[in-house]
């Protein structure tokens, strides 16, 4: 085994998927997942990794799962090296507290995100829009008011899948187009699901101070069983703003990889492989953001 949080090689265990930041092996009807220390931003792995970033999911993720279990089944077993199969023992010190043990489910292959805020992506096809009408927009079938703000808050979370690409960008989508791809039952459930996991966790952030303005969610099937999957609300996968500080038309500071976004931005980076090494200086602040998020959270 690699022991340099960076890459993940289990002697005499099958491979699974190897994803950009996690390593998955097959346990039969169980998928060990561990989360290394490896960072991406625009869709490439980046060549510096972030110290305890791989712990810091694994113990959002498991929060998120215990939090939110009474809205919809989840792929969690356990984090505890103890419980793992005898193969795992000789690993047992390098895994703790980045591997956690998850059910095998039939992975949809969509990506479920909820946006609260209208930031990143979403911002920046609004924004084209509205140059070229009168009043409001429409955006993958969907309505937006005129005159937002960067950051605005909308009126309520909306849901905008995209696919879920194995390469390269994943792709916006329509709901209608979703539907096509899960089967309406399905898209619906997602939908609705989805949305209701992120009004419970919003709620709890920002009790906590903290504005979750856009998250994904992955979702799995099993036993003819809707089963939320992958990692959960993470700095990874969602937009966290410290809400003492939030002013809308501008871009937002964050708890997320974000930060490491802005910097390559103003890198001069042309976003295509291989990324740039971070100074330390952003790697130490990024590690200070993620642990940050994990606290306020999970306290």
């Amino acid at each position: 085994m690699v022991d340099d949080k960076w890459e993940f090689e289990l002697s005499g265990l099958k491979k699974f998927a190897r994803g950009k930041v996690r390593e998955i092996y097959d346990l039969d009807d169980k998928l060990l997942f561990i989360a290394s220390d490896r960072i991406s931003a625009f869709d490439v792995v980046l060549p510096t990794p972030i110290p305890g970033k791989g712990s810091v999911l694994t113990s959002i993720s498991q929060f998120w799962f215990n939090f939110l279990k009474d809205i919809v089944r989840n792929h969690f077993i356990t984090a505890d090296p103890g419980e793992y199969v005898e193969n795992f023992q000789q690993y047992r010190e390098k895994l703790l507290g980045r591997a956690m043990v998850v059910e095998k489910c039939k992975r949809l292959d969509v990506e479920c995100i909820v946006r609260g805020y209208i930031s990143g992506s979403l911002w920046k096809a609004y924004s084209k829009e509205i140059e070229d009408s009168f009043g409001s927009v429409e955006i993958n079938g969907i309505e937006f008011p005129e005159n937002l703000r960067e950051s605005d808050k909308l009126p309520e979370p909306i849901f905008t899948p995209s696919t879920k690409a194995e390469s390269g960008h994943d792709e916006n989508i329509s709901f209608d187009k979703m539907c096509e791809i899960t089967g309406k039952e399905i898209g619906e459930k997602l939908r609705d699901v989805s949305i209701t996991l992120y009004k419970k966790a919003s709620e709890h952030a920002r009790d906590r101070g903290i504005i979750i303005a856009d998250t994904k969610f992955e979702f799995g099937i099993k036993d003819n069983e809707l089963v939320l999957i992958d990692e959960v609300l993470t700095p990874d996968s969602s937009r966290f703003w410290p809400a003492d500080e939030y002013a809308p038309g501008r871009a937002q500071m964050s708890f997320d990889k974000q930060f490491v976004r802005d910097w390559l931005k103003e890198s001069g980076w042309d976003k295509t492989p291989p990324g740039p090494e971070l100074p330390a200086d952003i790697v130490q602040k990024t590690a200070e953001k993620y642990q940050r998020a994990l606290e306020i959270l999970t306290a």
